[in-house]
């Protein structure tokens, strides 16, 4: 079928590429945001670029054009000429807001995260992970390599799970399992929000030993000692028997279908007949259609996310019919639903036959 309108381009769709062309410079406009701490020298008033300069140990006039181009990004707004203040969406850049995205903003603009995208030619080409080559290992044991790497990165994720962690206890009902294992749960953010909304569950986190680090300090801000334990472990080997529901965010996209399936076959060996698996990750489209409210309000993320798997981990995003596939050993997928409030995320129910 020829398609007639390829040669009808025009001003927006090349502003379109010029936009995507400046992807990464936009990126790293944040990251210098971050580091040169330039939401919090602003604070909640309108300052003076050489005054920010200043505090920064910075010159007045490069400082000028950083903070120009993030008022062009709409993370700060410039009042009068070299005087700026902080926009809600540049708030975000806060270490001190209770949405923060900052350690997120610096993981994802992180070298050990950038540099393997300048091969993403090479994986398509041979469906190879570029980080290994790059760097010599694979992500996460890189990861354990550097704690500081390591601490960003936990840092990052519960940034990133902060707001599922709201929606997610009011979106399913919890309430009907006694027990609640978070597989690959990290800090603990995603399963303290289920415990807070639900007094009669109790849970377990269960991650590696360098994944676990921030849960402790995560369980006593929120009062659950008596209500959540954390393990440590290896899903490739087992999980945790003993609960009702297994848990999995965020974790299925990281590997291999081959890995997938391990996964999802330990905690279905953990379950009685009639247990649940909730999975909750994105859940491509069977065809990509930038006129769906899902894909509009996505912008795209979910696809760079699966080439993200693709080029730095090996894994991959999925469909619904991927994920029914991958279940099919001992588990049967009951449910897809869009989680509310969390876009791109859904609930993806499964029951151990």
């Amino acid at each position: 079928m020829a398609n007639t309108d390829v040669l009808a381009a025009g001003p927006a769709d090349r502003d379109l590429i010029a936009r995507l062309a400046f992807g990464s410079m936009a990126a790293q406009t944040l990251r210098a945001a971050v580091r040169l701490r330039v939401v919090e020298l602003i604070g909640g008033t309108v300052r003076p670029a050489a005054e920010v300069a200043a505090d920064a140990g910075a010159g007045a006039q490069p400082m000028t054009r950083l903070l120009r181009a993030l008022a062009g990004l709409g993370l700060l707004k410039e009042h009068a000429p070299r005087s700026f203040s902080v926009t809600p969406a540049g708030a975000l850049l806060a270490p001190g807001h209770p949405d923060s995205l900052r350690s997120f903003v610096r993981m994802f603009t992180e070298p050990a995260i950038v540099r393997a995208w300048e091969h993403l030619d090479d994986s398509v080409r041979t469906g190879e992970i570029t980080f290994d080559a790059v760097f010599g290992t694979d992500f996460f044991s890189h990861l354990a390599q550097d704690p500081e790497l390591s601490a960003e990165f936990n840092a990052a994720m519960s940034q990133a799970v902060a707001e599922t962690a709201a929606a997610l206890p009011h979106a399913f009902d919890f309430g009907r399992f006694a027990t609640v294992t978070d597989v690959g749960g990290g800090d603990g953010t995603l399963l303290a929000g289920v415990l807070r909304a639900h007094p009669g569950v109790s849970g377990v986190v269960f991650d590696t030993p360098e994944g676990l680090a921030e849960a402790p300090r995560t369980v006593e801000r929120h009062g659950l000692e008596g209500r959540c334990s954390l393990v440590a472990g290896d899903f490739f080997r087992s999980v945790p028997a003993g609960s009702e529901l297994y848990l999995i965010k965020s974790v299925l996209h990281d590997w291999s279908d081959e890995q997938v399936v391990t996964i999802l076959r330990h905690c279905r060996e953990a379950l009685k007949p009639g247990g649940h698996v909730l999975i909750v990750e994105p859940v491509l489209p069977e065809v990509v259609d930038t006129h769906t409210e899902a894909d509009v309000s996505d912008g795209g993320v979910t696809y760079l996310s699966d080439l993200n798997m693709m080029v730095n981990i090996g894994g991959r995003e999925r469909t619904r019919e991927e994920f029914e596939d991958l279940c099919r050993h001992g588990l049967s997928v009951t449910s897809v639903t869009p989680l509310a409030d969390a876009a791109p995320y859904s609930l993806i129910e499964a029951v151990a036959a």
